[in-house]
């Protein structure tokens, strides 16, 4: 029979420690705890997947599991649904590209699930090429610090010579 409201204990809140403390004190802590979950003692498998894999590899496979058994190293990887069947065919090659990677024998085999892939990984553009405002620009007739100024003028001559992606 189920207690009434009035008898069961309240679990008491936690401790105040009467200060504030950054996420990102934490954050460390639950990445390294998440990459543990997935089998991954060294992120840097996952992190550094498209320089390990190459681009064209990373782009449509992304390493979500490993799991070590006594014959070896199993790395799982979700990959696009049309991609697994090329993938399974560069298998022994990919396998020694990780194991090279991590130095040791680590992966003996892949698995791959289909499913479709989250948006890329944040990589950051390539700097702005700087060019010359119009002579037109409201920039030029900035009247104020030199320094902002001159900052303002930069902004100018990037957005009239906008960066080839």
């Amino acid at each position: 029979m189920a207690q009434p409201d009035k008898d069961r204990q309240q679990d008491p809140p936690p401790p105040r420690r009467n200060r504030t403390e950054a996420v990102a004190a934490q954050a460390g802590f639950a990445g390294a705890t998440a990459f543990a979950r997935a089998g991954f003692a060294d992120p840097t498998l996952v992190l550094r997947w498209e320089e390990i894999a190459g681009a064209d590899v990373a782009r449509i496979a992304r390493p979500i599991r490993l799991s070590e058994s006594a014959s070896g190293g199993v790395l799982t990887l979700k990959a696009e649904p049309a991609a697994s069947l090329f993938l399974q065919h560069q298998t022994r090659s990919l396998c020694d590209r990780i194991n090279a990677y991590l130095g040791r024998d680590a992966v003996v085999r892949l698995r791959f699930i289909q499913g479709p892939l989250a948006s890329r990984p944040f990589r950051p553009r390539a700097p702005i090429s700087k060019g010359q405002p119009s002579p037109a620009d409201p920039a030029r007739g900035f009247q104020g610090s030199e320094r902002l100024k001159s900052a303002l003028l930069e902004l100018a001559g990037a957005r009239r010579h906008p960066p080839s992606d």
